[in-house]
């Protein structure tokens, strides 16, 4: 279907702007230019909001725990998205706040370290820090005792299917779902929704290199299961998962080819295609009304997977 007309109306704006893009800028640049990029809307209230630094492989690794009430609740880990090398907690913020109310949850969003500065696996290794940290201490976040939710956008939809691998492989914690979000989990870039949806869809063929060359600089390392969770030999066992696509998004078809993957080693699995969206459309819940949708039905499945 065509472009969702917001969005048409988004990209000829940034089109016409010109300027350069991401990858074209300096790493602090670019990170203070993803932060200006994202969209000014309300506030989502939540009940309660508290930073604090949680012990991680290799130094401490800062959270932000939103709370949807006093009561206990379910626990979700999210890892933002920004390919491994910009965003942080504040680029997501809404994104957590979304996902706090409409799922009630705690949400425990996690600032792992980047690339290029901190190279794979040292994202990952944070987040599957943060997951232990998370099931540990329920009792201090006011959860309800059970398996976490494990989620994320692009890079960090990529790091939420690497900790379901590090979960099942290292003997815990329980998981109990994977929220993939257009998630990053094939280093080829061969797929025919990179060449069709190479340029003009904010995430570009170009950027998407760009962030591999300075997260995972050793191309053999790329073949790891947890840089491209698509290669893993083995996906059996692996908690259920919601992946989610959009239509003019390069990383489409891998999401949905790890997705395919998923269910023929017999893991629960849905996945859900956008039409007419692009990457990153999670964030634009507030303006696009099909991007509505996405959150919606993000925050039924956790909400089930979670029993509420």
């Amino acid at each position: 279907m065509p472009l969702e007309s917001v969005t048409a109306a988004i990209l000829a704006q940034i089109a016409a702007e010109g300027g350069p893009e991401l990858n074209e800028m300096a790493i602090a640049e670019s990170r203070a230019m993803y932060r200006m990029m994202q969209p000014e809307l309300p506030e989502i209230v939540v009940h309660s909001v508290e930073n604090l630094m949680i012990d991680g492989p290799d130094g401490a690794i800062p959270v932000r725990i939103y709370r949807p009430s006093a009561a206990p609740a379910p626990v979700h880990l999210h890892f933002h998205g920004g390919g491994w090398v910009i965003g942080d907690l504040d680029t997501h913020d809404r994104d957590c706040r979304e996902i706090c109310l409409g799922a009630e949850c705690i949400v425990v969003a996690v600032d792992y370290r980047l690339a290029p500065e901190h190279i794979f696996p040292a994202a990952p290794e944070d987040c599957y820090a943060a997951l232990c940290w998370a099931t540990a201490n329920e009792d201090l976040l006011g959860g309800l005792g059970g398996p976490v939710s494990v989620g994320g956008d692009s890079a960090g939809g990529n790091l939420a299917a690497a900790v379901a691998l590090m979960a099942r492989d290292r003997n815990g914690p329980a998981i109990a779902m994977q929220l993939l979000i257009y998630p990053v989990t094939d280093a080829t870039m061969e797929s025919t929704s990179y060449r069709d949806n190479a340029n003009g869809y904010l995430l570009s063929r170009t950027m998407m290199s760009w962030f591999w060359d300075h997260y995972c600089p050793d191309l053999a390392l790329r073949a790891d299961p947890l840089a491209s969770p698509i290669i893993a030999e083995d996906l059996s066992g692996l908690p259920p998962a919601l992946v989610m696509t959009a239509e003019f998004d390069p990383l489409r078809d891998e999401g949905e080819a790890y997705a395919e993957r998923l269910k023929d080693a017999g893991v629960a699995v849905e996945v859900r295609r956008f039409d007419g969206l692009v990457h990153g459309f999670f964030s634009q819940a507030g303006i696009i009304e099909a991007a509505r949708e996405g959150v919606d039905h993000a925050v039924r499945s956790l909400r089930r997977a979670h029993g509420n």
